[in-house]
């Protein structure tokens, strides 16, 4: 029964070709997987055809005025969680993704008194193009259904995948590319070894640490350690758990 109702869901969402259509497939969803309002917003780089952004939800109107009028977006907690998550979460558990502050925890709660209860959202991130999420909430005085949250998780992802493709995301220009000496360079540089340390782990001369790193600048633009470090992460030449995970072991 649930394959038939994944099934019947992921039609509707993949169907949709405008955010009309988009918001109409959700509604759908959020009624028949037993939730009550549904948020999906997708803010992509700057160069798609038809816009930046696309932000489509049926949240009660008293908690839509709050949130956009006093622009809470950048000290939402759940966005904020989002960034920690590869998979969905339940807000419940946002604790144990980031730590909440006193504002967080009084957004929480006029959130509940608007009539946004607990939720399930997934999140998605392409590096260089967008990031997004698509959550599925109930009412205050209602318990998530998690026998659903399994399908909640696939029809978020596509819906975004939806999202996408109305706002006329296109694929980031061309990147600098790095050769393999290079990206060990800048990798260890982000570990914070010198150029002469560099050269003793890697078996080559400082001479030509120093002019990897420079050539690896120069591709980027950049004039420093640090943003060239930024550039690496942000193409996925190097990954934070690359750094985070060898100072953590040392």
């Amino acid at each position: 029964m649930r394959l038939v109702l994944a099934d019947d869901l992921i039609s509707v969402v993949t169907s949709a070709n405008s955010e009309s259509d988009l918001s109409a497939a959700l509604h759908t969803a959020t009624s028949r997987l037993g939730f009550d309002h549904f948020a999906l917003s997708y803010d992509c780089r700057p160069g798609s055809r038809d816009g930046t952004s696309l932000l489509v939800h049926d949240y009660p109107d008293a908690w839509a005025k709050l949130y956009v009028g006093f622009d809470l977006g950048g000290n939402d907690p759940v966005r904020r969680a989002c960034g920690k998550s590869m998979s969905g979460f339940e807000w419940r558990h946002i604790e144990n993704l980031i730590p909440l502050t006193r504002g967080d925890r009084r957004m929480l709660k006029v959130g509940r008194e608007s009539g946004i209860g607990d939720g399930y959202t997934v999140p998605r991130h392409l590096p260089g193009e967008a990031n997004g999420s698509c959550s599925f909430v109930v009412r205050p005085d209602a318990t998530l259904p998690r026998s659903m949250l399994h399908i909640a998780e696939i029809v978020g992802a596509i819906a975004l995948a939806s999202a996408r493709k109305i706002v006329g995301a296109v694929a980031p220009k061309s990147r600098p590319v790095l050769s393999e000496r290079q990206r060990e360079c800048v990798l260890w540089s982000a570990r914070g070894k010198t150029a002469a340390e560099i050269a003793v782990i890697l078996a080559i001369s400082e001479e030509t640490v120093i002019q990897h790193l420079k050539l690896a600048r120069e591709r980027y633009d950049v004039h420093s350690r640090q943003s060239l470090v930024l550039c690496a992460m942000f193409d996925g030449l190097i990954s934070f758990a690359d750094v985070f995970h060898w100072w953590a072991g040392t």
